[in-house]
């Protein structure tokens, strides 16, 4: 049997013993589970750690990557103007190189003017906490580059150095198109001269000048003479040329205190400031004669002159508009008395031209108001005697103006478009005339109408003819169209074209005031014409004169050498009607016979007259 060795009364001394190793298990368990969760705590520190890195390193990369993307300059900077740091996608929009501009301020590395706008901004921020919008110049190597800012300032201590953090954005694009828009808002896009609104601007300016000092100024209007030809022959593209060295050219002619403007068109404006008439005429003088001078314009060597018109401050005007106004008339009388001169306003052309903008503005309401009438003036038959045909005369009788002659409206309806509507409503008027006394009894005879040239351009002119024959009645062959010379010859093969037009369509044609003008004879063969009508100003001294009785005896000839037929207008005399019927001319027209005469007498005359005498 076994036992301790103590003897079983010594067994308390075990139980000390057990409980004590078992606190030492106890303890040593305790240890390890503790070394356990450090272990374990250490890994777990470790993958935070690890993804805590491994988020800003994304973070660093994303910022970087937009740091990338940023298409300006970013600065860290002082109070003082100093480069701490400096990230830019593009070096050559810096100051200096990145590397020597770190430790520099704005001062030693860009010019003095643009660091002073630096500068401010910075102040501006420190105070404020940011600035923005300030702009400044810089001369690069690829030309001058405009900068605008945008700084905030960085947060610190209380006793730390203030630091900014500065966006330096490249806006020359912005700025060359807002010189660009300045440009179109004041200068002329072509030639680059000021237009209307910086003229008046500087034309302000210099009136004010010379009220002051009491000095007379010169307002010089000119306008290209036939520029609408080099236009159309040769295209706008050497028009638009033509403009441009011609604006250049008058640039080189003027002082330096002058404005020359380009309204528009081929119309410039020339403001002198301190220059009287004589010196406005100088000036004139001198344009003219360097108008003379051939341009070379690529393959082209084209000479174009000026016509002029001189209105003087204070005499003419005391403004811009009332200038403009007194040198446009002049320019016009310019025009009128042969181009290629100038001339100096005067009160009458002022009266001259209100009168044409009355006119204008009357004929305007003159169909509308049943203001116009017709008038026709018969034609006569030499070999019959009887009534062949008349003419058909428009008439306009104003409620103030009176009655106005055709010699005076008649232009003046032209250059405005008016003639149009006037025409067709002479054409179809007189047309429905014709056909209502047909249907009343009188024999047909021919109507004669006169066209301007404006209508016969005009690309509708065959249709809208047929058009009005169709709704009136009237037979194409009883109509007549009257072309003067200078209409068929302008563009001769247009001509050409417009008249088979219309003669395929039955109507005949004739050439008003022959001899007038200038005609090929090889292009007059080739006209659909019936009739050659021979003007007044040859018929009126044909009994005294050897030239015009021997010019009107060779129209006649050659007319009946061509087919035609040969009328002569301004018949008043037996003498003339005798020598014209010598001569073998087939019709007349003129007071001999009748005077022009309205509806009523018309057909009481060819009442009279419709049977041989």
């Amino acid at each position: 049997m076994c036992r301790p060795l103590a003897g079983w009364n010594a067994t308390h001394d075990m139980g000390l013993q057990v409980a004590v190793a078992l606190l030492f298990s106890l303890l040593v368990t305790y240890l390890a589970w503790l070394l356990f969760e450090m272990q374990m705590r250490d890994q777990q520190l470790e993958i935070e750690v690890s993804d805590r890195t491994a988020e800003i390193l994304v973070a660093q990369r994303h910022l970087e990557a937009t740091m990338a993307a940023i298409p300006d300059a970013l600065f860290e900077m002082d109070l003082e103007g100093r480069h701490l740091t400096c990230q830019t996608p593009v070096d050559e929009y810096l100051a200096r190189p990145a590397d020597v501009l770190l430790g520099k301020t704005a001062a030693e590395v860009m010019p003095p003017e643009s660091a002073a706008i630096v500068m401010s901004a910075l102040q501006e921020a420190n105070v404020n906490a940011r600035s923005t919008g300030k702009q400044f110049k810089l001369p690069l190597a690829s030309g001058e580059h405009w900068f605008e800012l945008s700084i905030s300032r960085k947060a610190g201590g209380a006793n730390d150095e203030p630091r900014f953090v500065v966006l330096s954005r490249n806006i020359t694009q912005n700025k060359l198109a807002e010189e660009r828009i300045r440009m179109l808002a004041h200068f002329d896009p072509l030639t680059g001269l000021p237009n209307r609104s910086m003229l008046s601007d500087r034309c302000k300016q210099a009136l004010a000048t010379a009220h002051r000092k009491q000095q007379s100024l010169a307002l010089l209007f000119l306008d290209l003479d036939h520029f609408k030809n080099i236009n159309d022959s040769l295209g706008h593209l050497v028009g638009d040329q033509l403009l441009i060295a011609f604006a250049d050219r008058l640039q080189s002619e003027v002082r330096e205190q002058d404005t020359v403007s380009r309204l528009g068109g081929d119309e410039f404006v020339l403001i002198l400031p301190d220059t009287d008439a004589k010196g406005a005429a100088h000036m004139a003088e001198k344009l003219l004669k360097s108008s003379m001078q051939a341009l070379q314009l690529a393959q082209h060597e084209l000479t174009v002159s000026p016509s002029i018109g001189i209105s003087m401050f204070p005499v003419d005007g005391a403004d811009l508009d009332d200038l403009s106004r007194c040198a446009d008339a002049a320019m016009c009388r310019a025009k009128q008395e042969g181009r290629n001169g100038y001339r100096f306003f005067t009160p009458e052309m002022q009266s001259q031209s209100e009168r044409i903008l009355a006119i204008e503005n009357g004929l305007r309401k003159a169909l509308e108001r049943q203001q116009l009438s017709l008038c026709y003036q018969p034609q006569v038959c030499l070999n019959k005697r009887t009534v062949s045909g008349a003419e058909v005369l428009l008439r306009w009788t104003h409620p103030e103006l009176g009655s106005v002659s055709p010699a005076e409206f008649i232009s003046i309806a032209e250059s405005s478009g008016l003639i149009l509507p006037i025409g067709e409503w002479v054409l179809r008027t007189a047309a429905q005339q014709w056909t209502n006394w047909m249907a009343a009894g009188m024999a047909p005879i021919t109507l004669s109408v006169n066209l301007s040239s404006v209508q016969f351009r005009h690309a509708d002119l065959p249709e809208m003819v047929s058009t009005v024959l169709r709704e009136t009645g009237l037979a194409p062959h009883l109509l007549e169209l009257e072309l003067t010379e200078g209409v068929t010859m302008d563009k001769p093969d247009l001509a050409v074209a417009v008249m088979n037009d219309l003669h395929g369509r039955g109507i005949r044609m004739s050439i008003d005031d022959f001899g007038t003008g200038y005609s090929s004879l090889s292009y007059l063969k080739k006209f659909k014409i019936s009739k050659i009508k021979i003007d007044q100003s040859f018929v009126r001294d044909i009994t005294v004169d050897p030239d015009d009785k021997a010019i009107v005896g060779a129209i006649i000839k050659m007319a009946d050498n061509l087919s035609m037929s040969a009328i002569a207008e301004g018949v008043e005399t037996q003498a003339q009607l005798d020598y014209l019927r010598e001569q073998g001319c087939d019709q007349v027209q003129g007071y001999f016979f009748s005077r022009p005469l309205v509806p009523d007498q018309f057909i009481e005359f060819i009442d009279e007259h419709q049977n041989p005498a």
